[in-house]
């Protein structure tokens, strides 16, 4: 051995990062031979306290992932081979955006009703914004005003019962979460928040989401009770059926009845707009198992190996023929409900029109396949085809509020006897 090579050697040696190294590394095998069965514990350095140490499990002891950690992130100091080989590392908080500015004790709570991924709450709010805008087209006495304020309390109450409603499925599913990927550092699943304190927490929201429910006419609380009964049954679903998605499109799509009695439509005696509700209400569910179907596809191989079934699943080898099918209802039973409700061109061609191009475009480009691209058309596709659909029922909405169709007719109307 050269001289250099020994300086080298006696340098390592003589460093506090390695001789702690060694030190914890024999202290790891003396907990494996006295408890085998136990996981490979966490130590945490004496000389750095900022950086946790993670050890590789033995090649004896069973690999098993913990709940607190995750394959997708290597240590500062661990070379790409040692990555591979044992993947495993400490939950990171967020470090941008909105939950990262909060108080650390408050992140769990966040991380737990997904203020960080709104994405699920855009996809709980559009019905509510379709129906009170159908609604609006039904009712010549609601004013813009009130629409707008109809709006915003949709808004509020799907912000607060999207979170209940994660809060329940997390509940459902702590003993799931660990064994897939996208799900293992969630609150509950990594033991940040404790099944007591999260069911504490979600009873919290269920009340806040009772005083936005009040503000609406009276008849609404008698629409919006029973959607909690559909809340707890989605994560359930998924162990019984390959078709949880259906159960989540029920529950979900709740809010295209709930916008005409916030606009004084009775539907028991109303039978227009028990129709138009009933048409959008289905186009809707349509529209919720469309995209959960993509979002399914991201977890399709945990979902096999946890033992959660999927639609995805079921139609693995023909999604994109399933999701076509599902478009077409749609849209067939948006215009539908446009027909009930009295729209005119402008919501056939801006709604149904744009929701037909943007559900096309994503069924022909999504890649199944690739996890971030599925991701991507789930987050952007939301606000797309939702956002679509919202502005044509708007533009609709002004142009009978201006009387542009009467306005138009009455035109033609003088035209005729001229000819």
């Amino acid at each position: 051995m050269s001289l250099t090579a020994c300086f080298a050697r006696s340098r390592r040696v003589q460093s506090p990062d390695f001789l702690g190294r060694r030190l914890i590394a024999i202290s790891e095998q003396i907990h494996l031979r006295s408890h085998p069965r136990q996981p490979p514990c966490i130590f945490w350095s004496s000389y750095d306290v900022r950086r946790p140490i993670h050890l590789a499990p033995s090649r004896a002891v069973s690999q098993k992932t913990s709940p607190l950690v995750s394959s997708s992130q290597t240590l500062p100091n661990q070379s790409p081979c040692t990555a591979e080989s044992n993947p495993v590392t400490h939950y990171r908080p967020p470090q941008t955006g909105l939950v990262a500015s909060l108080p650390q004790s408050w992140i769990p709570y966040a991380e737990l009703v997904r203020l960080d991924k709104p994405t699920g709450t855009y996809y709980l709010f559009f019905p509510c914004a379709f129906s009170t805008l159908l609604a609006a087209l039904m009712t010549p006495a609601a004013t813009p005003l009130q629409v707008i304020g109809t709006t915003g309390l949709f808004f509020t109450g799907a912000l607060i019962m999207r979170g209940a409603g994660c809060a329940i499925n997390d509940l459902w599913d702590r003993n799931l979460d660990p064994h897939v990927e996208r799900t293992k550092f969630r609150p509950i699943a990594r033991g940040a928040i404790s099944p007591p304190k999260a069911l504490v927490f979600t009873g919290v929201q269920l009340l806040a989401g009772l005083g936005v429910l009040v503000q609406f006419p009276v008849q609404c609380l008698w629409y919006g009770i029973p959607s909690l009964l559909l809340v707890t049954s989605y994560p359930l679903a998924k162990r019984v059926t390959y078709y949880p998605q259906a159960v989540l499109g029920l529950t979900f799509s709740w809010g295209a009845i709930m916008g005409f009695p916030a606009l004084g439509l009775d539907l028991l005696t109303n039978r227009d707009a028990l129709e138009a509700a009933a048409a959008l209400y289905s186009s809707c569910i349509a529209w919720t198992i469309l995209y959960d179907m993509i979002y399914a596809h991201m977890d399709i191989k945990d979902d096999v190996r946890a033992g959660i079934k999927s639609i995805a699943l079921r139609h693995e080898h023909n999604t994109k023929a399933v999701l076509s099918g599902l478009a077409a209802v749609q849209v067939g039973l948006l215009a539908t409900a446009g027909i009930c409700a009295g729209a005119g061109p402008v919501f056939f061609v801006g709604s149904c029109g744009s929701a037909l191009v943007s559900l096309g475009f994503m069924i022909w480009k999504v890649q199944l396949k690739n996890v971030q691209n599925c991701w991507w058309w789930f987050k952007n596709g939301c606000l797309m085809t939702g956002g679509g659909i919202t502005l044509g029922l708007l533009l609709e909405y002004v142009a009978q509020s201006m009387d542009l169709y009467k306005n138009k007719g009455e035109l033609q109307s003088t035209d005729e006897p001229s000819q």
